[in-house]
């Protein structure tokens, strides 16, 4: 019952930070900041639904708690996708005003891209999924690569748009890429949901599940697509977020101490909405936009990442 318990609790947590950011200091403005407060809470909870949940799934395939899917280079693809676009086309071009355009554009290549190195690297067969994260890690640097040289070129007034998109925002978002990316990550979900009873099988190793019957290559291939979905519409819609996966992802291990991922994944999702909504109040109100949420997480997250690196050295 201490699961059930500490689900629960979690679930109060967050349902009391979302409704805090929702009604803290309305001031009676009921019918205008409610709306858009309540737009922002619809995107932080999106943002960490799938980060949270394409984390725990990336970590269950690769058999290791301290990858996350960024490795994978879609981060930097998405920066030299804004970058290439602002550089030859300008600021005032039609797929950079508009958020819809834009927002389809960078879903669209990100998993394009995806799609295209999954095949690539299976289509023979019998290829390491580490070999994957080595093309991975490979690939991001030579995107981030790009990305620093063209911005060295480019105008500094445009460049200011650029550096707006390196970092994840939940400001000003737009209301209707809210929406579409719901729609989107429903009917992805729904897709994805067959595949959820394999995880715990998955997470026992190739050869074992392969005994027990399960198609092991199949479901990997799948559940690398559903990944890069969904890190493709979280960093379209607010930008990339390198480490927070890690943590919410790492923590929810921690807490449950279960091998169920229905458990682990309810976790962290839950997680991180009470990180978001809740570090987005604090950015706000304590410390008055001064900075932005995402260099916080990437401080908290570097800093954890180095302490697991630590953790496991010992363990090893």
């Amino acid at each position: 019952m201490r699961n059930p318990l500490r689900m629960a609790c979690l679930v109060l947590i967050a349902a009391g930070c979302c409704a805090v950011y929702l009604i803290h200091d309305l001031n009676g403005s009921f019918d205008y900041a409610l709306p858009r407060r309540g737009i922002k809470v619809l995107a932080m909870v999106l943002t960490g639904f799938t980060i949270a949940y394409a984390t725990v799934i990336f970590q269950t395939i690769t058999h290791n708690r301290i990858l996350t899917p960024s490795i994978m280079g879609l981060d930097a693809l998405y920066l030299l996708l804004q970058t290439v676009i602002i550089f030859f086309l300008g600021s005032s071009h039609l797929v950079v005003t508009n958020k819809q355009i834009n927002f389809l554009l960078s879903v669209a290549v990100m998993i394009v891209f995806a799609l295209f190195l999954y095949r690539f690297l299976f289509k023979k067969g019998g290829q390491s999924i580490y070999f994957l994260l080595l093309i991975g890690i490979i690939v991001g640097t030579f995107f981030s690569s790009i990305s620093t040289f063209l911005q060295v070129l480019i105008d500094p007034n445009e460049f200011l748009i650029v550096q707006d998109r390196m970092f994840a925002s939940f400001n000003n978002i737009n209301s209707d890429l809210v929406w579409m990316a719901i729609v989107i990550v429903l009917l992805v979900l729904i897709y994805a949901w067959r595949y959820i009873k394999y995880l715990d099988v998955l997470s026992l190793g190739r050869e074992t599940a392969i005994n027990l019957g399960v198609p092991y290559d199949s479901i990997v291939k799948q559940m690398l697509v559903i990944v890069a979905i969904f890190i493709s519409i979280s960093t379209a819609l607010v930008g990339p977020i390198t480490f927070f996966g890690l943590i919410v992802a790492n923590l929810s291990y921690q807490f449950f101490h279960t091998y169920k991922h229905k458990t682990l994944i309810s976790g962290a999702v839950l997680m991180s909405i009470i990180a978001l909504v809740g570090g987005q109040w604090f950015v706000e109100r304590v410390f008055t936009f001064s900075t932005t949420l995402s260099v916080i997480i990437n401080f908290i997250g570097g800093v954890y990442f180095i302490y697991l690196l630590l953790k496991e050295r010992k363990t090893a």
